[in-house]
């Protein structure tokens, strides 16, 4: 209690906020409501800081990233403690059956967290504003890929619909080359009608040269005839191909802008070379995996406190004579994907991952739990390898499986792949 001013919780909402303060000197609670704008932010955040002399005064809610903690981020008496929204909801439920929710309650509830369960909750230390621009890069971009495949299936389905010779002339239709052409051509007998050296040309200046390549598609393009004639269906799905294609083509783009932009902030980290050196990390994963861990040490004292947070644990439940294990299902989902997806990529990069995944297969482990269990064993490895800011080695780890004699190297000695 004596390390703070005061105690503030707040019950956050897209357009206003209820808060509940507690002022330590004397003792008394008050409540209020703060609209969200800059300039009530403002004019709130420089009164507590005029009322309390600039001491520091701890502030809860139940957002870890947004809006809101990214205004006061820049309050540097503020001291934030974020809480999962789940962790209010189940309190609020302990005193509420009935599950009733009101505003100002909750931030109410939010307070009774703050003073009497301060212990285990953590204070938010933000990262250097290099490697939280990276974590923000690395997120947008994810949202981006999936943006892609997500216009990329309508696009398929579209075309299979009344233009599915594209599908067929080439194998990614996720390219500027293929989004430029249906713009252009977006149906069999416009592309008939272009001539050949028009033809050569437009794939010359999207980068695809080679004759045999070119010779096969202008072949198969004389060749082609119309999967529909219906003009009703043709117009519309012209119009929307094209709508498609033009969207494809910005993601694609806006993607690339992305690559540089987290290539060129890689470059200066302190830390990316020590995520590089990961087996299949690449550019992509490298850049994920700085962000997932940071710069800060001290925020996870034990590797097991990384794995629950990130939601790679399993989690034990028992009842009576009952016992099970089921995976998290609260924690930063970009987090746990990014460390899935890397363990999967690794596998085809790294002797002993692969050895330990065909283990898990073998014992009847489906690819998703055994790819699991391989980012448990990675965020060890990983997590050491960040305390000690050592580059990671497949010879050094290889070699220290040996000297443990891990059954590991035996099974994969007598399974060769």
């Amino acid at each position: 209690m004596e390390q703070f001013a005061a105690f503030v919780a707040i019950d956050w909402s897209d357009a206003k906020h209820d808060i509940c303060l507690l002022d330590v000197a004397t003792g008394k609670k008050e409540a209020g409501i703060l609209k969200h704008t800059p300039e009530e932010l403002e004019a709130w955040a420089t009164a507590l800081r005029t009322r309390f002399a600039g001491q520091p005064i701890a502030v809860c809610l139940e957002q870890s990233r947004g809006p809101l903690i990214y205004a006061l981020l820049k309050y540097d008496f503020l001291v934030l403690y974020p809480i999962n929204p789940a962790t209010l909801a189940k309190y609020r439920e302990a005193f509420s059956p009935s599950r009733a929710k009101d505003d100002p309650r909750d931030a109410d509830y939010i307070l009774e967290l703050l003073l009497h369960h301060r212990n285990r909750l953590k204070a938010w230390r933000p990262d250097n504003a290099k490697t939280r621009t990276l974590q923000y890069l690395v997120e947008h971009r994810r949202r981006l890929v999936n943006d892609r495949t997500r216009i990329s299936n309508r696009m398929t389905a579209l075309l299979k619909a009344y233009f599915p010779q594209v599908l067929q002339w080439f194998d990614d239709i996720r390219t500027l080359l293929v989004c430029d052409l249906l713009l252009r051509w977006p149906t069999v007998e416009a592309l008939k009608k272009v001539r050949p050296p028009t033809l050569e040309k437009f794939f010359h200046e999207h980068n695809s040269v080679r004759k045999e390549t070119i010779a096969h598609r202008m072949a198969a393009i004389k060749e082609a005839i119309p999967l529909v004639t219906d003009q009703a269906v043709i117009h519309a799905s012209v119009l929307m191909i094209k709508a498609l294609a033009a969207q494809m083509k910005t993601t694609i783009e806006a993607i690339r802008e992305f690559d540089q932009e987290i290539e060129q902030l890689c470059r200066t980290h302190e830390d990316y070379p020590l995520f590089a050196s990961l087996p299949g990390a690449g550019p992509v994963y490298a850049a994920r995996l700085t962000a997932a861990m940071g710069t800060v040490r001290d925020r996870w004292t034990t590797v097991e406190e990384l794995l629950c947070y990130s939601g790679v644990a399993p989690v034990m439940e028992r009842s009576g004579k009952s016992m099970w294990i089921r995976w998290r299902y609260f924690c930063p989902k970009f987090l746990r994907q990014s460390f899935h997806e890397y363990a999967g990529e690794s596998i085809n990069h790294s002797f002993w991952a692969r050895a330990y995944y065909m283990s898990q297969r073998a014992r009847g482990k489906s690819h998703q739990a055994a790819v699991r269990a391989l980012a448990f064993k990675w965020i060890r490895i990983i997590y050491s390898c960040w305390q000690t800011r050592t580059p990671y080695s497949e010879v050094r780890y290889l070699e220290s499986l040996r000297k443990k004699r891990s059954p590991l190297l035996a099974f994969a000695a007598n399974n060769p792949s």
